[in-house]
C-alpha cells in the first residue's frame, strides 16, 4: 500500500480516504502481528449493500487455506434490512482474492511455520471497492499480554508526569 496511512484502532495502518467499515482493536492485543498486506473480498450485492450501511464485525473472524484458495471465516455482515428476495447467509465463508506469489507465501507461513491470519480491518478503498487488511500473526501467551500492559502503564505514567511538568511553566 504505497502513499500516505493513518493509524487505525489496534495498531493497524490504513490508507488515508479509505472509509473504514470494521476494525479488529483486539488483534494487536492478542497477536504479535508480523506481515501485513491487503486482500480483496468476494462478496454478494447484499453484503456489499449492508457494508455500505456500516454493519460487519471482524472481531471473531479468522483466515484459513481450503482447497488452495484462502477464505475468511466468521465474518459478521447481518442480512441487509431493505433486501428484496436475495438475501445472505451473515457467518459464511468469503473467499479472499490475493495475487499467486502472495497465496503461496500465506500458505508456507500457515503451514510450515504455524502463523494464524487476522484480519485487522474491513474498508472501501477509493475506487469503493472492499478490501481487508490481514496480517500473519503469532498468538501472545498471557505474560506477554501482562508485559504490554506494563510497558503501556509505563509509557501512559511518563506522558503524565511530562504534561504535568510542562502546565507548571
Amino acid at each position: 500500500m504505497a502513499g500516505k496511512t493513518k493509524k487505525t484502532a489496534g495498531g493497524s495502518e490504513e490508507p488515508s480516504g479509505y472509509r473504514l467499515v470494521a476494525g479488529n482493536r483486539k488483534a494487536a492485543h492478542l497477536y504479535h502481528l508480523e506481515d501485513r498486506l491487503e486482500a480483496g473480498v468476494a462478496l454478494l450485492g447484499t453484503e456489499v449493500k449492508a457494508l455500505r450501511g456500516g454493519k460487519a464485525s471482524i472481531m471473531e473472524a479468522f483466515g484459513r487455506m481450503r482447497g488452495g484458495e484462502l477464505w475468511l471465516f466468521n465474518m459478521d455482515i447481518p442480512a441487509y434490512e431493505m433486501r428484496g428476495y436475495a438475501t445472505h447467509e451473515p457467518k459464511r465463508p468469503r473467499k479472499l482474492l490475493v495475487h499467486k506469489r502472495e497465496l503461496r507465501r500465506i500458505q508456507r507461513a500457515l503451514v510450515e511455520r504455524g502463523y494464524t491470519l487476522v484480519p485487522l480491518s474491513l474498508y472501501f478503498n477509493h475506487r469503493g471497492i472492499v478490501k481487508t487488511q490481514i496480517a500473519l500473526a503469532r498468538g501472545k501467551k498471557l505474560f506477554d499480554r501482562r508485559e504490554d500492559v506494563k510497558r503501556r502503564d509505563a509509557r501512559r505514567d511518563v506522558d503524565r508526569e511530562l504534561a504535568r511538568r510542562r502546565k507548571k511553566r
